[in-house]
């Protein structure tokens, strides 16, 4: 009984994530992952930032590279290091909305994730200049109702996959690298970590696999885009 009972949890917690966090579950055509595939190009898009000195390094390889990217950024995290947010755009990078605080008890509470959206939108279009038209659920959470919400907020919600799955745990960036490119495909709009939740975080192995990720994609004839231009929407209020 006990046995069944674990099975029964496990494949309770699996359909979940299939329904609410999985890139290919069916509500996925609400919250693409990935774009037209006519052409070889790809997004590069980064979350939980700004993150120092890791945002800034990757800023550093995409403009030796002349490669313009999607960063989606905690609110707090801005408010953190403005002046890391402001190069962003100075950069001519796109910023999109990650949330306040990138806490999972937000989607627990009612309105409270609506409320760290608002505020994220105040505290970017102060530091910035500039209020986005992109957003990306921590997690990737896809609840319906949340989606309706940022759609009726004037939010276009973007997904993505995750370069790697144990990126997190700050692997070898040659073998997070090895698995962006295994899984990009024309249209992929791949998602790397330049900080960790809101929190910041060790980031230096991502850094590498950027830098692998970039030379490798190249190579193959691939050509990086922003979202936006990717996805056919608007960057920007």
């Amino acid at each position: 009984m006990i046995v069944l009972g674990v099975l029964a949890v496990a494949a309770a917690l699996g359909a979940a994530y299939w329904l609410l966090m999985s890139p290919f579950s069916p509500t996925s055509r609400d919250y693409p992952y990935h774009g037209p595939d006519e052409e070889r190009v790809v997004a590069l898009t980064f979350d939980d930032g700004p993150n120092e000195p890791y945002t800034s390094q990757i800023l550093d390889l995409l403009a030796a590279h002349d490669i313009r990217a999607t960063f989606f950024h905690v609110g707090h995290c801005v408010e953190r290091h403005p002046e890391v947010a402001r190069r962003v755009i100075e950069d001519g990078h796109v910023v999109g909305n990650h949330s306040l605080s990138h806490t999972f008890g937000t989607y627990l509470r009612p309105n409270a994730f609506a409320r760290e959206v608002e505020q994220t939108q105040t505290i970017l279009s102060r530091v910035i200049g500039r209020t986005p038209a992109l957003a990306r659920t921590p997690w990737l959470w896809r609840q319906p109702a949340l989606l309706r919400m940022l759609r009726r907020s004037d939010l276009h919600p973007v997904a993505g996959e995750f370069c790697h799955a144990l990126e997190v745990f700050q692997i070898s960036g040659a073998r997070m690298a090895r698995r962006a490119i295994a899984k990009t495909r024309p249209g992929s709009i791949l998602i790397f970590h330049d900080g960790f939740d809101g929190h910041g975080g060790n980031r230096a192995q991502t850094v590498v696999a950027v830098r692998d990720t970039i030379e490798g994609l190249t190579a193959r004839g691939y050509r990086f885009v922003t979202v936006d231009e990717l996805l056919g929407v608007p960057a920007y209020h």
